[in-house]
């Protein structure tokens, strides 16, 4: 591939992008490829079906968020069991354990600056990790180094974190009075707090177009990220975001490549968050052209298609930031 770079694949209009990626340059041979399904909604297919209480997803604030984004409107809050308390936080994780749950994401809404309120919940989120074992991760929202401290000294297993290199769609989209670099320093703060973080790039978060995403990708390459995330908007009813289209697969794609050039031997998963139906078996199969080692609820399409090819698979209840831990033990396995 080194006729190739993150940047001459983002210039690539999208036949040159189609040829690329049927040229299966990226499509290396003996690959695993690790399916995620979380217990945050239901996925089953003929390979695997989720667990309703293995990997659950909780806000902090309930269903509060100060933002009240145009893509979201709090929307996703409510999907997430609410623990509004450090007390109901623990209590809620003591019951996941009774369960024989493995973990949970901490997530919520976010203040008026960008941030989630992790602070208060720190002393707590340290006795779900030592007394109960769990594994946490953690979504921080723009975060100052005190509070990625805590979450250090609070161990959690990795800190997830939105990374948007478009000051238009910050301001548009999020609402928010603040910069590009904010994300950059809250990147800074983790790896300085000696985190492991799993930054997530949002594909086409202003209305459905290409904005920011290379820089943000730009952005996370500075850093030592454990994994990096590719997620894709998608118009949930309800929004002000509704009825905008969401990104072509072919812009996901495109993202993805150039992703896996600039993080060559880093996790690269394809998220959660991406649109449904047709749209979504589609961009399933292009990212596993274009290098991911990971896809979170997967189409029957993608797995099959990674089958096709040789590859192995394997198939997990908690959430996708889990790539790195797993490319860890298969390090340590071959050595």
């Amino acid at each position: 591939m080194s006729q190739f770079s993150a940047e001459s694949i983002w210039r690539l209009n999208q036949q040159e992008l189609i040829n690329l990626l049927d040229s299966k340059i990226f499509m290396q041979k003996n690959r695993e490829i690790r399916f995620y399904a979380p217990s945050f909604t239901y996925h089953k297919n003929s390979f695997f079906c989720s667990s309703p209480k293995d990997f659950p997803t909780v806000s902090i604030t309930g269903t509060s968020c100060a933002l009240n984004c145009k893509h979201c409107g709090g929307k996703v809050l409510t999907a997430m069991q609410s623990t509004i308390t450090p007390d109901a936080l623990f209590e809620f994780c003591f019951k996941l354990k009774r369960d024989g749950a493995v973990g949970c994401l901490i997530s919520g809404g976010c203040l008026s600056n960008g941030s989630v309120p992790l602070k208060p919940f720190a002393a707590a989120i340290a006795r779900v990790k030592h007394e109960l074992g769990l594994t946490v991760f953690v979504h921080t929202g723009i975060l100052d180094l005190e509070t990625a401290i805590l979450l250090k000294r609070s161990a959690v297993d990795a800190a997830l974190i939105d990374v948007i290199g478009s000051q238009e769609t910050i301001n548009k989209v999020y609402g928010l009075n603040v910069a590009v670099s904010d994300y950059a320093k809250s990147l800074d703060m983790l790896q300085s707090a000696g985190l492991n973080f799993v930054p997530h790039v949002i594909v086409g978060l202003n209305e459905g177009k290409l904005d920011g995403e290379y820089a943000a990708l730009q952005l996370i390459s500075r850093t030592k990220p454990s994994a990096v995330v590719i997620i894709a908007f998608m118009p949930l009813h309800g929004t002000e975001m509704a009825k905008i289209e969401p990104p072509q697969p072919y812009d996901i794609a495109r993202v993805i490549a150039s992703a896996r050039m600039m993080f060559p031997q880093t996790p690269l998963v394809l998220g959660c968050m991406r649109p449904k139906g047709k749209l979504r078996v589609i961009t399933d199969v292009l990212a596993l052209k274009s290098g991911v080692d990971a896809i979170a609820f997967p189409s029957k399409e993608a797995i099959d298609f990674a089958k096709e090819q040789g590859w192995s698979v394997s198939f997990s209840s908690y959430c996708c930031a889990r790539i790195f831990t797993d490319f860890s033990a298969d390090k340590n396995k071959l050595e």
